[in-house]
């Protein structure tokens, strides 16, 4: 949303701790180019100021008592019309696992910055999804896009034992029920820590129980 014509980027907080409300308006209003038009305490309330005040941008929460901050970028980009656009919408959260993040992208929102951030990341935010662009914290930035892990691959064996161990058998019942040798199976157990990346016998076990594939009969 272009706002050449403006003074001022217009500003909705939303956000259900007086307190967060009451210092973000003093931070954002210190900036000459940003105007706070409005605040809600809670999502709905937000929606209803949204669309009382046509802000430009809304700086929302996730975590709120009625409906959170995803279901509000969802209802804000649901009623957009060609005449009347949504609002551009940036999260400020002090949740910093990456599934949230993803979810507030796919719903609309142009930026997610974390709640400890300073003054000076949040206001750099602010203009970057203004002028078009998105912004996630950096801290954020680099879970959210970490390279997944290469694919593991096991030997037939090496699954068959994985398997096992998730089922909770011991390298002496292993070797029982494969057939083999508990030097075997122990060796095994070795080349899965070091394919696996794994450091002890809690780590093998807690891997096998989440991945491990049951055994052909």
């Amino acid at each position: 949303m272009s706002t050449s014509s403006r003074t001022a980027i217009r500003i909705l907080l939303v956000d259900d701790h007086p307190l967060v409300l009451e210092g973000l308006v003093a931070r954002l209003d210190a900036v000459p180019q940003f105007q706070v038009v409005g605040e809600a305490g809670d999502a709905l309330q937000g929606l209803k100021r949204a669309a009382e005040l046509k802000p430009d941008l809304v700086l929302t929460d996730i975590g709120m008592r009625d409906i959170n901050g995803i279901e509000l970028i969802h209802r804000l980009m649901a009623r957009a019309t060609p005449a009347e656009p949504a609002p551009i919408v940036l999260v400020l959260s002090m949740y910093d696992e990456p599934e949230y993040a993803r979810q507030a992208l796919a719903a609309g929102a142009s930026g997610y910055v974390l709640k400890d951030s300073p003054s000076s990341e949040i206001i750099a935010a602010i203009n970057t999804v203004v002028a078009g662009g998105t912004y996630i914290s950096p801290a954020m930035a680099q879970r959210l896009f970490r390279p997944a892990p290469a694919r593991v691959e096991l030997s037939e064996r090496e699954t068959q034992i994985l398997g096992l161990i998730g089922q909770g058998q011991s390298s002496k019942q292993i070797a029982r029920t494969l057939e083999i040798s508990v030097r075997t199976v122990e060796t095994h157990r070795l080349n899965l820590h070091r394919k696996l990346d794994l450091s002890g016998q809690a780590d093998l076990i807690r891997y096998a129980v989440e991945h491990g594939r049951q055994p052909p009969r």
